[in-house]
């Protein structure tokens, strides 16, 4: 089995149950808040908009990257919704 294949797997399955019962259209905000609401019934840890600093010359810097989600410490979770 692959590293993370059952956390990925997790992932995946509870993106196409929020987009079954929800459908396309709405904003990415809800679709990522209902992604947590599955992955919490499955037990998996997550944090939601992790900032991410810009190391340069030694220097941390906050440009303004976010990751959408990160489930068990392991895999990132970006959404998009067009």
């Amino acid at each position: 089995m692959l590293l993370h294949e059952r956390i990925t797997e997790a992932i995946l399955g509870s993106a196409i149950e929020v987009h079954k019962v929800l459908g396309p259209g709405l904003l990415e905000a809800v679709y990522e808040k209902c992604l947590c609401y599955e992955l919490e019934t499955q037990g998996l840890a997550h944090l939601r908009q992790v900032r991410v600093p810009v190391q340069y010359k030694g220097v941390r810097l906050d440009c303004g990257y976010w990751m959408d989600i990160v489930v068990a410490d392991a895999v990132i979770v970006e959404l998009k919704s067009v």
